[in-house]
């Protein structure tokens, strides 16, 4: 069987990215790292990929605010090519910083919808441990998942706000896909910790399931706690890929 391709689309300042190709590889996937002067030479190498994946961390130094020079970069090189992966359904997925790219390039939340990755409540970068509900029956990375989620946040700037007629429309639509209902870390409406677009094929979240992808992870594995594995968004995304 041919594995699919995930190409996670890296930046200067991305730190997770060997994070990500680690968990694309135990969910089944053959990732590659792209670096955007890459994508700048040859955009159509995002053409080949089966799965697109924008890894965690802080591109460009979050200069002049999270995620808005990736963005720019991602949609100069390849905004097309992007559009045209989520025309043939193919499963895309931000985290973190790359959440904040796709929200700053308007995929997210999409239809016409505006909202914004805005600072913590607590006005301090923020790291810990915390527990999701996927609730997404839309989103092809949540769907059909029961078991919550345990994994880290690691920004300052993960707050999900939105207008009451926007949070309303995500509501109705299935587009809220992941939850904190352990804590809210940042004071984000309705707990969002991640949303999808309106076709379901995009997702958007602030934690780092790529950081819960074996049991070892976990901060009290030594203690024989084993529950809630990030790896299961990443299979998932695979799963659908393979359709």
């Amino acid at each position: 069987m041919t594995l699919p391709v995930a190409a996670v689309l890296c930046a200067p300042g991305t730190n997770r990215d060997n994070d990500v190709l680690f968990a694309l590889q135990l969910a089944g996937a053959c990732p590659v790292a792209i670096l955007t002067n890459e994508l700048l030479q040859n955009p159509s190498r995002v053409n080949d990929a089966d799965i697109l994946v924008i890894a965690g961390g802080f591109s460009y130094a979050d200069a002049l605010g999270a995620g808005r020079l990736f963005a720019v970069e991602l949609e100069h090189a390849v905004g097309a090519q992007i559009a045209t992966a989520i025309n043939e359904r193919r499963p895309i997925i931000g985290i973190c910083n790359g959440f904040q790219t796709l929200v700053r390039m308007g995929i997210l939340p999409g239809s016409g919808q505006r909202a914004a990755l805005g600072h913590n409540t607590s006005g301090v970068f923020d790291c810990r441990w915390v527990e999701l509900k996927p609730s997404s029956q839309k989103c092809v990375w949540t769907q059909n998942l029961t078991e919550n989620i345990e994994c880290p946040i690691a920004h300052g700037e993960g707050r999900f706000t939105c207008d009451d007629d926007t949070l309303s429309y995500l509501q109705r639509s299935d587009q809220v896909a992941l939850r904190y209902i352990s804590t809210n870390p940042n004071g984000s409406v309705d707990n969002i910790a991640g949303v999808c677009d309106s076709t379901g094929v995009v997702l958007g979240l602030m934690p780092h399931p790529e950081n819960h992808v074996v049991r070892r992870q976990h901060p009290q594995s030594h203690r024989g706690v084993s529950r809630g594995l990030g790896l299961s968004i990443f299979q998932s995304g695979v799963c659908y890929a393979r359709r």
